[in-house]
């Protein structure tokens, strides 16, 4: 979800900024998770931001991801799985920000999970190199900043490319 559905990176951007009156972009963070772009004197403040009541219920989707997830719907059989137990206070604003966003994905096609080896599913677009080693399946890495130097899998760079890739 995060990072392929949903802007995290964005939202820890603009609250990292806000706090520190900084100018932090995207294109500071390539090749670069936020945690390796800030001093670690500000690490607490991006855990106490992750860890807010709001920080993913707030997120912006990523552009065409509602329109394209939709079409999909029509040929292939979609679950939407979330890292949640890396920030288990996530799990109700994820359930949340996906009811307001995304519908039409049933509950029952929502998984909160760890480890995304646990799927079992032809495919797992990721933007998290470590979840797509895990997978059994094809892995596909979905572009963010911090995952430019990362090769040894397909890649598709917003959802215009996951739309070619399985919808032609």
């Amino acid at each position: 979800m995060d990072e392929v559905m949903a802007d995290a990176v964005a939202e820890h951007l603009s609250r990292y900024n806000l706090e520190f009156g900084e100018a932090l972009t995207k294109a500071d963070l390539t090749g670069k998770w936020v945690w390796d772009a800030v001093s670690p004197d500000r690490h607490a403040m991006l855990e106490r931001e992750l860890r807010s009541a709001d920080f993913f219920e707030v997120l912006n989707v990523m552009p065409d991801a509602q329109r394209v997830m939709q079409r999909l719907q029509t040929n292939y059989e979609v679950y939407i799985a979330t890292a949640a137990m890396e920030v288990p206070t996530s799990f109700e604003q994820k359930y949340r920000w996906l009811g307001k966003h995304f519908p039409f994905i049933p509950p029952s096609h929502i998984v909160f999970c760890g480890d995304k080896s646990i799927l079992l599913a032809d495919y797992l677009i990721d933007d998290n190199p470590r979840q797509l080693k895990l997978f059994k399946g094809e892995g596909i890495l979905y572009s963010s900043p911090h995952n430019v130097d990362v090769t040894g899998y397909k890649r598709v760079k917003d959802w215009l490319d996951v739309e070619k890739l399985f919808l032609g």
